[in-house]
């Protein structure tokens, strides 16, 4: 079994990844670390893991852990990451990796270096609906893509929560906007070439809560909106010239709808719908994580591709304080 340490004891560890790795088939938790021992303790004693500490620096110094999950804010994400590196530990760490591009090519120098597996928990990759978007799409299905459409919306002006704290990385972009912009490199294979994007501010918190984004990958576009403060939605469409492919929930399926995609041809005469009920994508990530990161063949989210899709949302963010196009 794969064991895994955690630092933090943050939401989405305990709501989502860790029960994930308690159910997955190839993988334990074995320590948790917090800077409040008591709070390591319980979430501990809560999936039977054996070690609690009151330090990130003494779980990434045990013999007992193969690889460390990192839920930090944002603006630790990097630091945290090359520690466990140096540590010569596995890697899984929350997105968005980095504030900017550039600080992840280090990262991948230490990565070579120590001869460890290091991936940006994109979850939505390991989810069967988006392979089999990917699929369609390159087997024609829609015909030529010309269209990419997406939104990821929800309502948080906590001011306590990260997401709304600029000092930890907070913004839509960075939290959200990641998606839409995975979705279509993944399911297309192709790299935007520029961007435009209009960003609004919250003026108490300095985080982005709306942007408008348009992306031109060359022969197709992708058009998405993000906010932190909007009613709930999520939703990506892919439209070709023979037809067009609508995700249901493309990013927490269960949550916001059912695990299901629909496949219309060009004039809504025939419609296919493909079902994936009961997938937890949180579950297969953590799965094929520890196989790869035990040399297996899996495909997960290289560093390379988080450089790549970071270089995407700091020319959003460019393109936010311009009129016009900016080069990615």
């Amino acid at each position: 079994m794969f064991r895994w340490g955690v630092l933090s004891t943050a939401k989405i560890g305990r709501e989502q990844v860790l029960p994930a790795i308690a159910d997955s088939e190839n993988g334990v938790l074995t320590a948790v670390a917090s800077r409040d021992v008591a709070k390591a303790r319980a979430l501990a004693d809560r999936f039977g893991a054996p070690h609690a500490f009151g330090s990130y620096d003494e779980l990434l110094a045990s013999p007992h852990i193969d690889g460390v999950y990192i839920p930090l804010p944002t603006s630790q994400h990097v630091e945290w990451t090359a520690k466990t590196i140096k540590a010569k530990k596995h890697v899984l760490v929350e997105k968005p990796l980095a504030l900017d591009a550039k600080d992840i090519l280090p990262l991948i120098q230490l990565r070579n270096q120590h001869n460890v597996l290091v991936c940006e928990a994109f979850m939505v990759i390991y989810h069967p609906q988006w392979i089999k978007v990917r699929d369609l799409i390159a087997n024609g299905a829609i015909g030529r893509l010309r269209h990419v459409q997406g939104a990821f919306t929800y309502f948080n002006v906590d001011p306590t929560n990260m997401r709304n704290q600029l000092a930890l990385g907070g913004g839509g972009l960075l939290d959200i906007g990641v998606y839409p912009t995975v979705a279509t490199r993944f399911t297309t294979d192709k790299e935007p070439l520029r961007v435009q994007a209009s960003i609004e501010r919250d003026k108490a918190f300095g985080t982005d809560v709306y942007s408008s984004v348009r992306a031109d990958f060359g022969d197709f576009e992708l058009s998405f909106y993000v906010s932190t403060q909007m009613a709930g939605r999520q939703s990506m469409v892919f439209h070709g010239d023979a037809g067009f492919i609508e995700v249901a929930a493309p990013f927490n399926a269960g949550a916001y709808d059912h695990h299901r995609i629909e496949l219309h041809n060009h004039n809504h005469t025939e419609a296919q719908i493909f079902r994936f009920p009961g997938t937890q994508q949180y579950r297969l990530e953590a799965e094929a994580f520890a196989r790869a990161a035990r040399g297996g063949k899996d495909r997960v989210f290289t560093l390379e591709e988080s450089v790549s899709n970071q270089k995407v949302i700091d020319a959003i963010f460019r393109a936010g304080d311009k009129d016009g196009w900016e080069t990615v």
